[in-house]
């Protein structure tokens, strides 16, 4: 899966399962801050990833990403998500501890660990 793929489904887990807005990630396998943003209400998704200037959202469960033209799909389950990435024919799993967002990989067969900024103070994280 590409890690801006990672990224969106990062940002889409924290905004669909909290209900709150994302401002932001840092990533922390590339060591950088991430222009990327999501808001969620009920099943409508939309987001912005501002590095790559691509939109994705769409009805749950599916994620259009326009940057790819593909979709991922995205399944909500308790505090968890699944889903494939149809572009890279990856399947992914992703959770949130304590304001990080993980997101496993079965293609890269690892752990992908996200910060997300709030968007109500720019410079702060959700991590407790």
């Amino acid at each position: 899966m590409d890690p801006h793929i990672r990224a969106m489904v990062a940002a889409a887990t924290f905004a669909s399962i909290t209900g709150r807005k994302v401002a932001g990630l840092f990533d922390h396998a590339a060591g950088q801050d991430l222009r990327i943003a999501a808001e969620c209400r009920g099943d409508q998704l939309q987001g912005f990833d501002g590095d790559r200037s691509a939109r994705f959202g769409g009805t749950l469960p599916e994620i259009f990403d326009s940057g790819e033209q593909s979709f991922v799909s995205f399944e909500r389950d308790g505090d968890r998500v699944k889903g494939y990435d149809r572009a890279s024919g990856t399947f992914y799993d992703a959770h949130i501890a304590d304001g990080l967002v993980q997101v496993y990989d079965h293609g890269a067969a690892a752990w992908f660990a996200y910060d997300v900024q709030d968007a109500q103070a720019p410079q702060s994280y959700h991590r407790t």
